[in-house]
């Protein structure tokens, strides 16, 4: 896995940090950043290991699809990504495949 994302350009969305250390990344400040990013055209964007990022994109409607795991594994409490503003945000099941492991992973497109 790790290959490709080395080859690929990376975002790295964050306030604090200026010169990020992996290959190919470029850090952008602000949602506003993101939001010209989508708009510029340049293929997909994905969000890897960030709750709080996923949250905060669901939360400015500037998600158009999900692909979630789902592992029948008890972490802990987890982190949620659905935003807390009571609106809703309408996606519909795309695809659902079931692993060797029991998980499953989940395609989800805006409804």
């Amino acid at each position: 896995m790790a290959d490709p994302l080395n080859h690929k350009p990376k975002y790295v969305v964050s306030s604090t940090l200026s010169a990020p250390e992996w290959s190919g990344s470029s850090v952008l400040p602000d949602l506003a950043a993101v939001s010209e990013l989508t708009k510029a055209g340049g293929g997909e964007l994905h969000v890897i290991g960030s709750a709080q990022l996923a949250a905060v994109l669901l939360a400015e409607d500037l998600v158009d699809e999900l692909r979630l795991m789902v592992d029948p594994v008890r972490l802990g409490g987890g982190k949620g990504i659905w935003p807390s503003d009571g609106a809703l945000r309408s996606f519909a099941l795309n695809s659902c495949t079931p692993t060797s492991t029991g998980a499953l992973l989940l395609h989800y497109v805006r409804g």
